[in-house]
C-alpha cells in the first residue's frame, strides 16, 4: 500500500494547498553557459525568441538543443508548477508541480520554432504519461510551455500533426503532451546547467518513438 501511495503522489499534480512554499528569491545558478559562454539570463541579444520544453530529464534534453544552428543559449530549469523558486530536491518530491524543463533562446530568423517542435516530438516519447522510461513522476512529464500566442497555436498544431504521424506509422499510443503558456521559468542549480557537457561520460539519454515529424510541405 505504501508503494502504491508513493506512486500516486509522484504521478499526481499537487493542489495549491499541498504545494511547497518555496522562496521569494531565485536560487543560485551558473552565470554563463558552460559550452558557449553566453549569459544564461536576460537580457538576450535583440531579436531572440524563447521556447520551453519538458521531455524527461533536463540533463538529457538540454544537449539536444544547444548544438542547433540558430540557438543562442539553453538553460536547465523548472516550469509548469506552483512553488516559486524551487530547488532540485523540492521538485523531485513532486510537491511543487514543476517539470524538469529546458529554456531555448533562439534566433527565429535562423531557426524556425517548428524545427524545435520537431526535435521535441522526435527525441522523446510523448505518449508516456507522467514519465519517460524508468523515470516516473510529474517532474518527468511531457510538456510544451509557450511564450507567445503564435507558439501556442503552432504547438497545438504540431501535437495534432505528430499524432497523425504516429497513427500512420501504426503506433497505438496517444500523445499526452501538455501545451500551456509559460507562467515562469526557474533556473536550476549550477551543477545541473549543461550537465552533459560537464559530465561527458554520463549515459543519460531519451528514447523517441522512432516516428519522424512530418516535413512541412
Amino acid at each position: 500500500m505504501f508503494l502504491v501511495e508513493m506512486f500516486q503522489r509522484k504521478t499526481t499534480m499537487p493542489t495549491p494547498q499541498e504545494a511547497l512554499a518555496g522562496r521569494p528569491e531565485p536560487i543560485e545558478t551558473a552565470p554563463h553557459h558552460f559550452v558557449s559562454g553566453w549569459p544564461l539570463k536576460p537580457p538576450f541579444p535583440e531579436g531572440m525568441d524563447c521556447a520551453c520544453f519538458a521531455m524527461g530529464r533536463f540533463s538529457a534534453a538540454e544537449k539536444l538543443f544547444w548544438p542547433l544552428e540558430g540557438v543562442h543559449v539553453t538553460a536547465a530549469g523548472y516550469a509548469g508548477g506552483l512553488t516559486p523558486n524551487p530547488t532540485y530536491q523540492e521538485v523531485l518530491s513532486s510537491l511543487t508541480g514543476h517539470a524538469q524543463a529546458v529554456l531555448v533562446v533562439f534566433d527565429p530568423a535562423r531557426l524556425a520554432y517548428r524545427d524545435l517542435l520537431a526535435r521535441f516530438f522526435e527525441r522523446h516519447d510523448p505518449t508516456q504519461s507522467m514519465r519517460q522510461g524508468n523515470d516516473i513522476g510529474t517532474v518527468f512529464r511531457s510538456a510544451i510551455f509557450t511564450t507567445n500566442p503564435e507558439q501556442l497555436d503552432q504547438a497545438n498544431a504540431a501535437r495534432a500533426i505528430y499524432q497523425q504521424a504516429l497513427v500512420g506509422a501504426g503506433h497505438s499510443g496517444r500523445i499526452v503532451t501538455e501545451v500551456a503558456p509559460l507562467a515562469a521559468f526557474y533556473h536550476a542549480e549550477a551543477n545541473h546547467q549543461q550537465h552533459a557537457a560537464r559530465n561527458p561520460g554520463d549515459q543519460s539519454a531519451l528514447k523517441g518513438t522512432g516516428v519522424a515529424f512530418p516535413v512541412a510541405s
